[in-house]
């Protein structure tokens, strides 16, 4: 770290923004969709689950959104909803696994990909930079890997070829995003 870095303490306005108060609801979701997906009876159980996701996909819109547009950025929303976008990523993925048995290499994927960005990351903040957060490349993958497992999880009838066409798309999307997000690595590690 550099010596001059200050931490600044936060307050109780900022730690209870609308825009954080919405990421920390996407959090409380996280165990509501695992506990209703994993023991799913019936259709209404999965429509459940789905439109548990979807929730939290309009609070990650909406945190950003009123964060920008009211000027509510703040360090601890830039620290929460990427934890929290990551948090629900590998909670679809694991409860996924519970009927998709094959699913893991998509967990495999994701870990790899997310580990490699975090180790990056704590590198080269420590050497004073950063990205500037999400990369359009990594959006994409991320909208693709929602609108994919929301159908899979809105229609637990689909045809196991639908299922796996939707999470080869979604998994190549994971690969691409990290592939762009190393060579931003990279990119960043030669200007040291």
């Amino acid at each position: 770290m550099n010596k001059n870095t200050e931490y600044k303490k936060i307050t109780f306005k900022e730690a209870y923004s609308i825009p954080n108060i919405l990421c920390y609801i996407r959090i409380l979701l996280i165990p509501a969709f695992i506990y209703i997906y994993v023991n799913a009876k019936d259709t209404v159980d999965y429509y459940l689950a789905a439109i548990i996701i979807l929730l939290s996909g309009l609070t990650d819109f909406c945190d950003g959104f009123i964060a920008r547009k009211f000027n509510q950025v703040t360090e601890l929303g830039k620290l929460i909803d990427p934890v929290a976008d990551k948090l629900t990523q590998a909670a679809i993925i694991i409860a996924l696994m519970f009927k998709f048995k094959w699913m893991f290499f998509l967990v495999v994927l994701f870990v790899i990909k997310e580990l490699s960005m975090l180790i990056n990351g704590i590198i080269l903040l420590r050497k004073g930079k950063k990205l500037d957060g999400a990369m359009w490349f990594g959006k994409v993958s991320t909208a693709v890997f929602y609108f994919s497992t929301f159908i899979i999880i809105s229609f637990p009838m689909l045809n196991s070829m639908v299922v796996n066409i939707l999470m080869v798309i979604s998994a190549f999307f994971m690969a691409l995003s990290f592939i762009m997000y190393m060579i931003e690595y990279v990119k960043m590690y030669k200007d040291l």
